[in-house]
Formats: C-alpha cells, structure tokens, sequence
C-alpha cells in the first residue's frame, strides 16, 4: 500500500502517462515537481506546526495547493518515488550557501538518493531559488546540466559538496556524505527551524519556484526573477496586498487557509529591511 494518493500527487505536478522505477520517470517527476511546487515558509511564519508525517504532507502540499520547505518536499517525493517503486535513501546535508568559510553548520537540510540500473542519483527539490530541477548522478567530478543552472559534486574529503555555476563562478551549495539519515533526524531539525527566533524561516517571508526559463524568488519585501540567460528582473513589493497576490500568482500558492497572513505580513512592511 502506497503512504500517499499517487494518482493525487501525479495529477499535482502535471505527470502525464505511466510512471515507471526508470531513469527517465525519476527526472521527469523531478522537474515537475520542482516546477509545480513552490518553496514557501507561510506555516512557520505564521507559527503553525510543520508536520512530517505523509497524511500531513499529501493534505498540504497535495491536496491544498501550497508549498514547503525542504523536508516536506523531499519526504513528499520520497513516497511518491517509493510508490513507483524506487528505491530512495534518505540523507542530510550542511548547509555551504551564503555561508562563510569559518562558520559551521549542522545537518540540517534533507535530499534524497535514489539507486537505479544506471547508478545512484541525488533529488532535491527544497532547495528554496537553488533547488533542483532534475536529478544528478552521485558521482564527484562531473559538470551535470539541469533545465536551468549547471550542478557539479566535488570531493570533499569523505564527503560530497554540491556546488552550481553562478555569473561563471562554481558556488557551494551544501555538503553531505552517504550516511544514511532517518526522519527522526529530521523531525529535529524541522523544530529547531520554525522555532529559535533567529530563524530566517520565523522572522520573514521566504518563497521560490522553478518556472520553464526563468526562477521566481522571494525574500521578504523583495521579489527577482533570474532567468536562464543571466538576465534579473528586481523590484521592492510596496504593500501586504501586493504581496499577497505575489504569492498566489507567480508561486502559485493556494492562500485559502491562511486568513490572518495579510495581517501578518503589514509589519514587514514598517521595518526597514
């Protein structure tokens, strides 16, 4: 029996005809996802729980037409590949993103790798603006082009580094290693999260999806879009209205069960960010 309604899941993401454990089912699910589902942080900031569990994640993220966070998109893709019956590990990476050289990081981001015919491959589709959108051989090395930026894993150490191509300059993303992960591990950074106050995720609005050309991001007052050709369209939202229409159009999140988020979101728009 499958944890989620895969039908439900696939009627979600726009996934036409039969899904197979195949190389070409898993990139095809992933850059769907990846595109339909947008990263958003609504839940934490209005400081609801966020809950792990597959009934939880196929009622929001399915069946409610909103988005998440990293791990309730890759626990999300991890029943639904699982339900087409691949065979999908769980691990956790530290974050490297904007991060600087001396400061470490926990483990605190989850990704997915899956074993295939062909080798194993990395998913990751909650990586907020940097997410994947297609899946990537686990192997160091080599450059692996995706429908929008280019990835790369190095070496390091025992460990793996995802890196992307930025304005011609290798960035990293996180760093991980095989060690397989269990959601418990999860469950505790997910609580840690949403609740320290200095949580970016608890102090202001984060949103991102992946769209055929182009990347929408969202951080706070300020929306981009970074399309594929290097070009970056930039403006300062004005108003919790507008943001809010922000929210429901471009990232195309269902706002229904969020009626106090127009009133959550005016104080950001009386501090200076």
């Amino acid at each position: 029996m499958s944890s989620i309604d895969l039908d439900a899941y696939l009627r979600r993401i726009g996934f036409a005809g039969h899904p197979r454990a195949d190389l070409a089912t898993l990139r095809e699910v992933h850059r769907l996802h990846a595109t339909a589902i947008a990263f958003e942080n609504l839940s934490v900031f209005m400081g609801e729980p966020i809950a792990l569990d597959a009934a939880s994640l196929e009622s929001k993220l399915v069946r409610g037409g909103r988005g998440g966070w990293c791990f309730e998109h890759n626990l999300l893709l991890r029943h639904a590949l699982e339900a087409i019956g691949f065979e999908v590990g769980l691990l956790a990476a530290r974050v490297r993103w904007n991060v600087p050289p001396n400061v470490q990081t926990a483990r605190s981001h989850c990704l997915l790798r899956i074993a295939l015919a062909e080798g194993e491959f990395i998913a990751d589709v909650g990586f907020g603006g940097q997410s994947l959108t297609r899946s990537e051989r686990l192997a160091a090395g080599i450059e692996q082009a995706t429908p929008h930026e280019t990835y790369r894993l190095a070496a390091d150490g025992d460990r793996f580094r995802l890196e992307t191509q930025l304005e011609g300059a290798w960035q990293a993303l996180y760093v991980f290693d095989r060690v397989e992960a269990l959601q418990a591990d999860y469950e505790v950074s997910n609580w840690y999260l949403a609740h320290h106050p200095q949580s970016q995720f608890v102090t202001g609005v984060i949103a991102a999806r992946a769209a055929e050309g182009m990347r929408h991001a969202l951080r706070h007052t300020r929306y981009a879009v970074h399309h594929v050709d290097g070009r970056t369209e930039r403006r300062e939202i004005a108003s919790a209205a507008e943001l809010m229409r922000l929210l429901a159009g471009p990232f195309g999140i269902a706002l229904d069960a969020l009626p106090r988020l127009e009133a959550r979101l005016a104080p950001l728009f009386a501090t200076p960010r």
